[in-house]
């Protein structure tokens, strides 16, 4: 196996749209989940399952798909997971009720987490710390690109050709791009590690957790992902039973924020060499508070026209996009010769507690914004503290090494 010195822009840019694979095929069908809702007779939280079990599934496929990957290479098993998700996007196209729906979209998002986890960990390969964090940043800005389209391309879909069509331009998107990766995609795994079975890997799982400077990143991470995730399981409802505006309409303010989280890609790109990681994150999480504030602030004085809810809160999406990747490439960087597995279990918790949020936001909502808005302030208020937690631990840690 061999590993490279850079990749080519084409190949960050595949991998990018690798990377939005799972994130795109769980968007694509927002709009629609009101109207799954009725035309299932099934109620809001069961209707909700579709996505917030879809990122549990996402979660586990990235605890695995890290591992497996130090052992066996990145490349098959990025091919491995993108057969899965065309295997779960066929048998979502064949599903006719609530329960086949969600088991076929937790297979589908289990194959489409491969991306998420794999593309950092190629990144992680090639470049070293500050670097990784700038290309992590333009390949999540790339990559944000198609989930950003992709709940107003849902309901389009949905409105010519019914909700079940997003099915096919997922199935047909994955086939591309696997065929794409298996001819243009280099090794980069230069050592393998042995794989000696669950037991190791999890034991490789503790040593990450064992870290504070590991811990303090990856729950910075985690919970930027839970103020995304919690606002776009709940807006399409908020659309519709709050501000009493079409469904489809969702998809079209929803570009607001995926563009605020680009815009903030690009910041951290821009800066990222004259500024050091911590200092992005510390800018980026503040922001992000700051915006979600702004939010409360316009919804108590009366303001419940769209705009007075997308266009702040990506402004706090826009403060999320400078830190996570800053956020991703710190915790990562703490065990580079395990890169896959520090990466899969960051994403891990990213979706599991971005799953937890998406249901408990579909359980308190009450018939207005506010529950879900005092949860992404929540998520964001601990953010910031989590990062702050791991700086002060990655201080301790090279004065004690100083010391010795």
């Amino acid at each position: 196996m061999t590993n490279t010195n850079s990749l080519s822009k084409t190949l960050v840019v595949l991998l990018a749209a690798t990377s939005a694979l799972g994130p795109a095929a769980m968007q694509i069908l927002l709009p629609a989940i009101p109207v799954i809702r009725q035309e299932l007779q099934v109620s809001a939280e069961v209707a909700q399952l579709t996505l917030s079990l879809s990122m549990f599934a996402i979660a586990i496929g990235t605890l695995v798909y890290g591992p497996l990957s130090d052992k066996f290479g990145r490349k098959p098993v990025m091919l491995l997971g993108l057969s899965i998700t065309l295997f779960g996007s066929v048998c979502c196209l064949f599903a006719h009720s609530i329960g086949w729906l969600i088991v076929s979209r937790f297979i589908q998002a289990f194959g489409g987490a491969v991306g998420l986890v794999l593309a950092r960990a190629i990144v992680r390969d090639v470049y070293g710390g500050q670097e990784a964090a700038r290309v992590i940043a333009t390949l999540v800005m790339v990559m944000v690109v198609i989930p950003m389209l992709s709940p107003a391309l849902g309901g389009e879909l949905m409105i010519l050709f019914g909700w079940e069509s997003v099915f096919v331009v997922i199935a047909v998107l994955t086939s591309l791009m696997a065929l794409f990766l298996y001819k243009s995609l280099p090794e980069t795994l230069v050592e393998p590690v042995p794989f000696a079975g669950v037991g190791a890997m999890l034991m490789n799982f503790v040593r990450l957790f064992q870290s504070r400077v590991f811990c303090g990143y990856a729950f910075c991470v985690t919970f930027v992902s839970v103020v995304f995730f919690s606002f776009i399981s709940a807006a399409p409802e908020i659309m519709v039973s709050v501000l009493k505006r079409p469904a489809t309409e969702y998809g079209y303010y929803f570009v607001m924020v995926p563009a605020g989280f680009m815009a903030g890609n690009y910041t951290t790109r821009y800066f990222g060499r004259s500024y050091s990681m911590n200092t992005m994150i510390g800018v980026g999480a503040s922001i992000a508070v700051g915006g979600i504030g702004l939010t409360i602030a316009l919804q108590l004085l009366g303001l419940h026209h769209p705009l007075a809810l997308f266009a702040p809160v990506a402004l706090a999406i826009f403060g999320n996009g400078i830190t996570l990747p800053n956020a991703q490439a710190a915790a990562i960087n703490e065990f580079p010769r395990f890169a896959g597995s520090a990466s899969g279990l960051t994403g891990f918790l990213q979706m599991a507690f971005s799953g937890i949020a998406a249901q408990l936001v579909a359980i308190v909502f009450n018939g207005t914004v506010y529950p879900l808005l005092v949860i992404m302030l929540g998520a964001s208020l601990i953010s910031l503290i989590s990062f702050r937690f791991g700086v002060m631990a990655k201080q301790q840690k090279g004065s004690e090494a100083q010391s010795t």
